[in-house]
């Protein structure tokens, strides 16, 4: 038959990639409800520097808000002319 070789080889790799999978049971087993992980920064930001980096994230949001609401209304523009005023 023709294919054969392809076949086995097809079979001889999945059998080579096998890998062990844990079960979901053996994940839940092991999650430990009562512990509280805490994150360590080794930098400390004052209050003022605090305030700049809220600041500048908010006019870098503002910056991107108006970028694209000008490219969507470029396109509503575009897609109303062509709509409206081109024959096909």
């Amino acid at each position: 038959m023709a294919g054969e070789g392809f076949i086995a080889h097809m079979i001889a790799s999945m059998k080579s990639n096998k890998r062990s999978r844990t079960s979901t049971y053996d994940k839940i087993k092991d999650f430990k409800k009562g512990k509280n992980i805490q994150l360590h920064f080794k930098n400390k930001a004052t209050k003022s520097q605090l305030i700049r980096i809220r600041e500048k994230i908010q006019q870098e949001n503002k910056k991107a808000l108006q970028k694209n609401l000008i490219l969507i209304t470029i396109l509503i523009l575009i897609l109303i002319y062509v709509i409206g005023f081109v024959k096909f």
